[in-house]
């Protein structure tokens, strides 16, 4: 497979687990290779800045969105497919007094597919146990200080849940279309570590 090797002990099971399965014949280490890039070519932010954007824009798609996004995804020839398994798409939006912020705290599950690559913080044990413990003081360390009366809600991804957040739309923008309003988003701020 590739040569950017991850040390965590869950990568190292993988790698163990792809050496068996090429041993045995049932995997072709080229071909799974060929499948990743094409995948990862198509993985970028850019897509999930496209969804918020659609998201501020038409509420009718918006309510689809944060009530089944797997299934709101195709409108804009997007889904959370590409491996051997369709991971289900949780949309959390941020309000006035509601704001969300995603973690894996087991490894580093995340909607690669709408964010493009999980940013290094996002893997580190640091970022996955303190966010939950004490998420206002890591918000704070992003540069995003929040009213005390703000509920900061954390959700936990997985193998089979992904998560990704709808910022609130910055104010003064209601003239600007799509393309421009998904040019003010941030992989942050669908993450949660930021505002929009």
């Amino acid at each position: 497979m590739s040569d950017d090797h991850d040390d965590s002990p869950i990568a190292a099971r993988v790698r163990e687990l792809e050496a068996v399965l090429e041993e045995k014949g049932l995997l072709d280490a080229r071909e799974l290779d060929r499948v990743l890039e094409a995948f990862t070519a198509k993985a970028s932010p850019a897509n999930g800045f496209r969804v918020v954007a659609r998201a501020w824009t038409d509420e009718d798609f918006k309510a689809r969105l944060l009530e089944n996004a797997n299934e709101a995804l195709p409108e804009l020839g997007l889904s959370m497919g590409g491996g051997l398994q369709v991971q289900r798409l949780h949309v959390v939006e941020n309000t006035e007094d509601v704001h969300n912020v995603i973690v894996c705290t087991l490894c580093s599950c995340y909607p690669l597919s709408l964010l493009g690559p999980s940013p290094t913080w996002y893997k580190s044990p640091a970022y996955r146990s303190r966010v939950v413990s004490h998420p206002r003081e890591v918000l704070e360390q992003f540069g995003l200080t929040l009213p005390e009366s703000t509920e900061i809600r954390v959700w936990d991804a997985n193998a089979e849940s992904r998560y990704m957040v709808l910022p609130r739309r910055p104010e003064g923008t209601e003239h600007l279309g799509e393309e421009e309003l998904a040019a003010r988003v941030t992989r942050n701020g669908l993450i949660g570590t930021a505002a929009v």
